[in-house]
C-alpha cells in the first residue's frame, strides 16, 4: 500500500503495484482491446486519483458517486477493521474530460462507504446527479462491473492525478494481501511490465479494456522488497505461505460495491448479495 504521506509527495497515498504469480498470465488468453480508454470520467483528488462511477442499476437522477481508495480519505487512513458509512463530507474533486483537462469541480456531500478492512475503497456521494453532470460537462460515469474479473484480462489503470494511463493484464489474485496493519482479500495482481504505477495513482479505476467497465481500484505496490510492511505488501496463501514480489502492484476488486448500492446511490449493507465489511 503506497502512501505518499510518507514519501516525497506528501499528499499522494497508496499507489498500486503488486506481488503475485506471473504464471497465470502466461497461460491466459488476452481479451481483445475493443474500448478506447481515456480520462473522461476520472477525477483528481488533492492527493490521489478517482473516478465518477455508477452501478448497473443507477438512474440518471441519482446522486453521482466518486470511487477512490479508503486510504485516500481526507481524514487519513482508516484503522484496521474500521468501516465508515454515511458520514458528511465536503471534499472536492476535479472532473477530467477525455484528454485529461480539468473541466469542473464535483463536491461531495457525504462518504457513502469507506474501509481498509478486506478491501481498500472509498465511495463518495456528490451534490450533482448523473444527468446534471452530463448536461453541464458532457461526461458520463464509468460503470462498475457486477462480476468478478478473470486472470489474463487486459486492463488500463487510469490516473486522474497524473493524467497517465498504464496498461497490462490481470496476472492473478492474491488470496490475502498483508501490508502493515491491514489485510485485503482476493486482490488483483498486475502483470509486469506495464503497470509500474507511482504515488498519486492510488484510487485510479482499473478498466477492463474489452468492456470499458471498472473491475478494480488501484491501491498498492511493493516498493522495496520488504515483507508485509507499509508500502511493501506481501501475499499470504491459504496455507500461510508468504510471497514477496518487489515492484509488483495490486488493486482491489469492485464488483462487491455494485451489489451494495441501492436506490438514490445509497450504500445498503443489508442487501442480499452485499458482502462488504460492516461497521
Amino acid at each position: 500500500m503506497r502512501r505518499p504521506l510518507v514519501s516525497a509527495l506528501v499528499g499522494t497515498l497508496l499507489a498500486g503495484t503488486g506481488l503475485a504469480g506471473a504464471g497465470q498470465a502466461a497461460a491466459a488468453t488476452p481479451s481483445p482491446r475493443t474500448v478506447a480508454v481515456d480520462f473522461a470520467g476520472t477525477v483528481a483528488l488533492s492527493n490521489c486519483s478517482g473516478s465518477l462511477v455508477r452501478v448497473p442499476e443507477s438512474e440518471p437522477d441519482d446522486p453521482a458517486l466518486v470511487l477512490s481508495n479508503g486510504h485516500c480519505l481526507e481524514s487519513g487512513m482508516p484503522d484496521a477493521g474500521e468501516v465508515i458509512v454515511d458520514q458528511p463530507s465536503s471534499r472536492s474533486f476535479a472532473l477530467l474530460d477525455a484528454d485529461g483537462s480539468d473541466i469542473g469541480t464535483l463536491r461531495a456531500t457525504r462518504i457513502a462507504y469507506a474501509t481498509m478492512d478486506d478491501t481498500d475503497v472509498s465511495l463518495y456521494q456528490v451534490a450533482s446527479t448523473y444527468e446534471e453532470i452530463e448536461a453541464e460537462y458532457g461526461i458520463a460515469p464509468l460503470e462498475l462491473s457486477a462480476t468478478r474479473p478473470e486472470a489474463g484480462t487486459d486492463i488500463s489503470v487510469v490516473s486522474g492525478y497524473w493524467t497517465r494511463v498504464y496498461t497490462c493484464r490481470i496476472d492473478g489474485f492474491a488470496h490475502e494481501l498483508h501490508e502493515g496493519d491491514w489485510v485485503w482479500k482476493d486482490s488483483v495482481r498486475y502483470s509486469t511490465p506495464g503497470c509500474e504505477v507511482i504515488g498519486g495513482t492510488s484510487g485510479s479505476p482499473v478498466v477492463d479494456t474489452a468492456t470499458g467497465q471498472v473491475v478494480a481500484v488501484n491501491n498498492t505496490l511493493n516498493e522495496g522488497g520488504e515483507e508485509c510492511t507499509l508500502n511493501n505488501p506481501c501475499e499470504v496463501a491459504p496455507d500461510g505461505t508468504v510471497t514477496v514480489r518487489p515492484g509488483v502492484g495490486y488493486a482491489q476488486q469492485t464488483y462487491l460495491l455494485a451489489a451494495c448500492v441501492g436506490p438514490d446511490s445509497t450504500v445498503d449493507l443489508t442487501r442480499p448479495d452485499c458482502t462488504l465489511p460492516r461497521p
